[in-house]
């Protein structure tokens, strides 16, 4: 989606507000395989907050920047001061994603105060203990269903 195509699906979006962009390692099965990405996508507000109370997470840095610096002539910028040797990947529905993390932080704009423009966060709780696999589908089965005693329903 192209800067025009976001800023005139949301009109209560400008160029000049801010978001906070991160780099996290993701991991997508393939054939029995497990390949490593490094993805660039938005974080809101309250992701923020909790990352910053030291949570474990993939995110390897975040900074902050402007939807006009994001969103450059009609495609999607990778802040220079995220870009390092690995390929990085634009995550799923990246404009949507945006637009929503966007408004976390006009409704809440004390969490702005977490990562000024210009200033690159590193220092998370970084851990690939649990990965984050990209493509897994749950199936629900009847094996999955509680067993509830005889008596559950029954009045006394």
């Amino acid at each position: 989606m192209s800067n025009t195509a976001l800023f005139s699906q949301a009109a209560d979006l400008a160029a000049d507000d801010y978001c906070v962009l991160g780099i996290a390692t993701c991991f997508v099965r393939e054939e029995g395989e497990i390949e490593q990405l490094t993805v660039l996508e938005p974080i809101p507000s309250a992701a923020l907050e909790a990352l910053l109370k030291g949570i474990p997470t993939s995110y390897q840095s975040a900074c902050a920047k402007t939807l006009g610096e994001i969103f450059q002539d009609e495609t999607v910028k990778v802040p220079s001061e995220l870009q390092g040797d690995e390929e990085i990947n634009i995550c799923d529905r990246f404009a949507e994603r945006v637009a929503a993390a966007t408004r976390t932080y006009k409704s809440r704009p004390q969490a702005q105060e977490h990562i000024p423009f210009g200033v690159v966060k590193k220092d998370f709780n970084y851990s690939l203990e649990r990965k984050r696999v990209l493509n897994t589908s749950r199936t629900v089965s009847t094996e999955d269903n509680v067993k509830q005693h005889s008596h559950t329903h029954k009045v006394l």
